[in-house]
């Protein structure tokens, strides 16, 4: 079964969380609320995240250091970022925003279905990616029994070759093994 999305929310105001929460409610993504980008960046060692919700201004460490931190890693170097921000549409904070790594930069108050729209094309490419990941697990994996396969029956027919006494049976045992994914060893 696949592992459902996250969405990183960070902002220093319980309400703020709240209501990104209430915004995010029907998407398939599970929303991980934390209220310092210390929390945030603790939460990022542990879990795999679609999205990050980032708000920009917060005390102590705010939103573009800890996206700085963020796109030093190499784990969550790829995370998107979205900022968001109470502070007017101040062009350099903007600009603050996009040189730290964010995908975008909205200001509150932000049209909700604008946010959740962008939040679940990143869960969308999540998904496919996880889904591509899997797929590509999959297909080495198939090409590791398959070597495996070749490497049995090449011993089975080296054993024939060597049309030794008991080199039929010898033979047609290394093929059951293969047969069934069992070693050889």
């Amino acid at each position: 079964m696949a592992e459902r999305a996250k969405a990183l929310l960070v902002d220093d105001r319980k309400d703020n969380l709240l209501a990104l929460e209430a915004i995010l409610q029907g998407l398939p993504v599970t929303p991980v609320a934390v209220e310092s980008g210390e929390a945030a960046l603790k939460q990022l060692l542990t879990d795999d995240f679609a999205v990050i919700l980032l708000d920009a201004q917060m005390p102590n460490m705010d939103g573009f250091e800890t996206a700085s931190h963020i796109k030093r890693r190499e784990r969550t170097r790829h995370v998107p970022i979205l900022f968001l921000t109470a502070a007017d549409r101040d062009a350099q904070l903007a600009l603050r925003g996009y040189a730290v790594g964010a995908v975008d930069y909205l200001t509150k108050p932000f049209d909700p279905w604008v946010l959740r729209a962008k939040v679940n094309i990143f869960v969308e490419l999540w998904t496919k990616t996880q889904q591509l990941k899997a797929q590509g697990d999959a297909a080495r994996e198939r090409d590791a029994q398959w070597q495996r396969l070749t490497e049995t029956v090449d011993e089975a027919a080296r054993v024939l070759r060597a049309n030794g006494e008991h080199a039929a049976s010898e033979a047609l045992a290394l093929l059951e093994k293969a047969r069934w994914g069992t070693p050889t060893d």
